[in-house]
């Protein structure tokens, strides 16, 4: 996997703004996409996340790349997929009710294997509320069999950090990356530390080496992704939805078929070692845990640390990502605690998967709230002390 540092991309110094700063969400996402080396940005208005767009407009033109708004989401992840199987570092970014829009295309490059990088900046329905409702969206959405990795950033700076590793991972595996941004955090305003170019890794794709005679398009190891080729270059290449042989001509023998998508998924759920993070906090004592992702891991370790202050030992587990599922870590948890808490700003969802991956070994008990706002530590604190009891 070709891997450099952001001051090898060409105008660097434009892309990455080194030092301090006090910055929306919004924005800092935008120049941490910009500092992973993105070239092309199309979509489509929508609040919450117009901000993205409106400094992607021009931010994006200073350091040579191009922005399109499309005339509705659909439109703009097609293009990203164009762009993107082109040759592009590309990306969109849209709200709730914008991100059910651009499904079609979005199983269009699961499919084909285009990466891309969406940013869904949840709302709760048509209003411009907190919410984390959309979690089983960004699994489920779009048809067909694929395998979704949706990072969740819980603060401005990680929407920036968050932003350089979605792009990595879309590049290393040729899939789509989806940055499960909120309301809260998008609109936020907090320090952004931009690193120095040199520091920053960034992943490309890999293209492959070998002559147009001897390149298979589909051609990869069980689990594994193929090389991409060129545009215009002589190379066999086809990106469509019917199913394909390693040499990339349509073949509808069923085992062909079940062979492409069984690699499709594979390439993520053999890696989700490689993909999946997680943050421990006051968990080498606990003996009860939170389970937080998103702008609920804040109160959730307010509520640990008020919790202890009464007595309780409780520790926050902070998943970085959600999907894939960090199946290992939450099974070994949920054996060396009494009770789980699952904190989520919806009525109940991705604590299903915390209680899958459980195993019975303990119980999960759901922390929810769907108001619009984001639970407060108090809040938090007040269902553990009704749990442990």
């Amino acid at each position: 996997m070709p891997i450099i540092r952001a001051n090898q991309l060409e105008n660097w110094e434009k892309r990455v703004d080194s030092g301090v700063h006090f910055m929306l969400g919004n924005y800092a996402l935008v120049e941490g996409a910009l500092s992973a080396g993105c070239n092309f940005f199309a979509g489509y208005p929508i609040t919450p996340a117009n901000e993205i767009s409106e400094r992607m407009s021009s931010r994006l033109v200073e350091v040579g790349g191009k922005f399109v708004q499309g005339e509705d989401e659909l439109c703009s992840i097609y293009a990203l997929a164009g762009a993107s199987i082109a040759g592009g570092k590309v990306m969109t970014a849209t709200a709730s009710a914008g991100y059910n829009y651009m499904q079609e295309g979005l199983g269009y490059c699961y499919a084909v294997e285009a990466p891309i990088v969406v940013a869904d900046v949840q709302r709760c329905r048509g209003e411009n509320y907190a919410s984390q409702a959309d979690v089983y969206q960004m699994r489920y959405g779009a048809s067909g069999d694929y395998e979704a990795i949706v990072v969740c950033p819980s603060s401005v700076q990680e929407l920036y950090d968050y932003t350089i590793w979605a792009f990595n991972l879309a590049e290393k595996y040729r899939n789509p990356v989806i940055i499960m941004s909120e309301t809260t955090i998008a609109l936020m305003r907090e320090r952004l530390d931009i690193p120095k170019a040199e520091d920053i890794e960034i992943f490309n794709r890999k293209y492959t080496a070998l002559p147009p005679s001897e390149y298979l398009p589909l051609a990869a190891a069980p689990t594994g992704c193929p090389d991409m080729a060129p545009l215009a270059a002589g190379y066999n290449t086809i990106y469509s939805l019917n199913p394909h042989n390693e040499q990339g001509s349509i073949d509808w023998v069923p085992e062909e078929f079940e062979h492409l998508y069984k690699r499709i998924c594979g390439k993520i759920r053999e890696n989700s070692d490689d993909i999946c993070r997680i943050e421990n906090f006051m968990m080498d004592d606990a003996d009860y845990a939170i389970v937080a992702y998103g702008s609920e891991v804040r109160p959730s370790i307010e509520a640990a640390e008020l919790a202890r202050e009464n007595g309780v030992k409780v520790g926050v587990m902070k998943l970085c990502n959600v999907w894939p599922v960090p199946e290992k870590a939450l099974t070994e948890l949920a054996g060396n605690v009494k009770k789980i808490f699952a904190v989520e700003m919806n009525n109940g969802k991705y604590v299903n998967e915390i209680s899958r991956c459980a195993h019975g070994r303990c119980e999960v008990i759901p922390v929810t709230k769907n108001l619009g706002l984001v639970h407060t530590g108090s809040e938090v604190l007040a269902e553990i002390m009704k749990g442990v009891k």
